[in-house]
């Protein structure tokens, strides 16, 4: 699957009937009357187009991400309320946070690891949405025999390293919930969960290939057996894939929009 601009403008109407409407509302509200939204790993800017349309005119966004080619595509629909910057997710220290409302991240914290998750909240003062991890959870109708051997072995392969050291992968919402928890975050979790239906066939397709091939590499022998056979029944298939939002905000935040420090 990777994240080819092709594969995030495939995704982003299913990310975008996931989200849970009362989180992403109360980030909009977080960021303030004045919000400076800085987007980690935006991709083509689907946090953009998710969170503009309920923030106030004039909201100016700071958007990270190590594409260049993605960034630009991203920075495309805010225009000049946007600044990009083309840097690695590891240099937490070189995050432009100064005058921040509101850090967002979507489908990133599942590949990050542990440690990551508790720099980045050491490090933020605002409240923080991280949307779309995945959660470990898939299901099919109607069901096959290895759905179950797949799904075990997609999320041991999850849990790899995926450049930044061995990541959260299926435990993402539940382990990043605690750190901002004990990092002095109130924390509010939702479901976010993908439903694709047969209309839905074509991501169903290119999805179900990308959980066999990384099943297979994780030690599932009938993997691509499997993805054979979903492969020619998403016409009449629905599948559920499992995320969760989080919405992080400090407690010692006393009024919206607080803004960050470096």
């Amino acid at each position: 699957m990777g994240f080819t601009a092709d594969w995030l403008a495939l995704r982003e109407p299913a990310d975008h009937a996931a989200r849970d409407a009362g989180l992403l509302q109360r980030a909009a509200q977080a960021a303030g009357p004045e919000p400076v939204v800085l987007d980690l790993g935006c991709g083509t800017g689907s946090t953009v187009r998710a969170l503009a349309p309920h923030l106030p005119d004039g909201a100016r966004w700071r958007l990270v991400d190590n594409d260049a080619d993605l960034l630009d595509q991203a920075a495309a629909g805010p225009g000049d309320h946007a600044q990009v910057y083309c840097c690695d997710l590891a240099e937490l220290d070189k995050l432009p946070l100064d005058g921040v409302t509101l850090v967002t991240a979507s489908a990133l914290l599942d590949l990050m690891p542990v440690s990551w998750v508790y720099m980045l909240a050491s490090r933020l003062t605002v409240p923080f949405y991280a949307a779309l991890s995945y959660d470990g959870q898939m299901g099919w109708t109607p069901d096959d025999p290895q759905d179950a051997a797949v799904t075990q072995a997609f999320n041991r392969h999850q849990l790899g390293d995926k450049g930044l050291g061995p990541a959260l992968g299926p435990r993402s919402v539940e382990t990043s919930a605690q750190v901002f928890t004990q990092a002095g975050f109130d924390v509010a979790q939702a479901d976010s969960p993908w439903v694709l239906g047969p209309d839905q066939a074509r991501l169903q397709a290119m999805l179900t290939q990308g959980i066999a091939d990384a099943a297979a590499e994780a030690g599932a022998t009938d993997a691509a057996d499997w993805g054979a056979r979903r492969a020619a029944m998403t016409a009449a298939t629905t599948c559920r894939i499992g995320h969760g939002d989080i919405f992080a905000r400090p407690r010692r935040s006393e009024t919206e929009g607080t803004h960050a420090h470096d």
